[in-house]
């Protein structure tokens, strides 16, 4: 009689467990924007209907996604593909407990522009002093865009300078007659003096003057994600300073390596360069 009742009991609680487990599974929704992108550009993967205090993960090419609270029961990380990344299909997957989603990412195939300059040998070639200067310099940033701090940035991120693009992301700059290097921003036309835009909310974690960049301004926004404005002709903000979307942090000028009065605007999405007009386009 003990069996039978032992039985009986199994049976009610086993379905309640299977049902628990089917609940839990669709518990969530994933979203990813744009599905379909080209090297160095950037997406957003968002997680509603997340149940219970903990946040859920995120993993793209083996690195993860930072999520963060977007809302009751909404996560979202922002992500991006390097600008070698080979063209084809990629998961996305998110995982909060026994709960997985997946999504898929297309990178479509994309070839990116060339640039032939001529320039004085000066200006291309660097002696010992100056490349250890620059090679300083490169292992502060790279330290610095390694940090992933809370998320500041609030809805889309905006341009810093609302005129034309002279120079696109992803071009390839042959100097000359040898290639160089792979243009790691966006070139904005500028007259001297014109105010530099604070692309979103953030705190400013470096302003000072760099070897190639010139003055240059760079603001945290959380998550993994900076902005850079370079070759400015003076700052309007220090570092540790907090600014919000569209403050002047700046003006246009021609410091550093520059040709003539510019911003180069440029992204970094978890130590990844992306084009800055991809992380606009979002949807945030």
């Amino acid at each position: 009689m003990k069996h039978h009742r032992i039985g009986f009991y199994l049976l009610l609680i086993f379905p309640l467990l299977v049902g628990l487990d089917q609940a839990d599974a669709s518990a969530f929704r994933v979203k990813i924007s744009p599905r379909v992108i080209k090297p160095g550009d950037a997406f957003f993967v968002k997680v509603n209907g997340v149940k219970g205090r903990r946040k859920p993960s995120a993993v793209f090419s083996g690195k993860g996604l930072p999520l963060e609270n977007c809302g009751k029961g909404c996560f979202i990380a922002v992500g991006a593909a390097e600008i070698g990344k080979r063209p084809g299909s990629f998961t996305v997957k998110v995982r909060k407990g026994r709960s997985k989603g997946t999504v898929k990412l297309r990178v479509k195939d994309f070839v990116f522009p060339e640039t032939n300059l001529t320039l004085p040998d000066e200006q291309v070639l660097l002696n010992n002093e100056q490349l250890a200067v620059v090679n300083e310099e490169k292992e502060k940033l790279l330290s610095l865009f390694g940090n992933i701090s809370r998320r500041q940035w609030n809805g889309g991120f905006i341009l810093p300078l609302k005129n034309d693009i002279s120079t696109r992301f992803g071009t390839k700059r042959i100097m000359n007659e040898e290639w160089v290097s792979v243009h790691h921003g966006v070139d904005i036309v500028g007259e001297e003096g014109e105010e530099v835009l604070a692309s979103n909310c953030g705190s400013v974690v470096l302003a000072e003057d760099l070897f190639f960049g010139g003055n240059t301004v760079i603001i945290d926004h959380g998550q993994g994600i900076y902005t850079i404005y370079m070759h400015l002709s003076d700052f309007n903000v220090g570092v540790e300073e907090v600014v919000s979307k569209g403050d002047v942090i700046g003006f246009v000028g021609s410091s550093g390596r520059s040709l003539g009065p510019h911003l180069h605007f440029g992204v970094k999405v978890l130590n990844v360069s992306v084009d800055p007009l991809s992380l606009i386009k979002l949807k945030l």
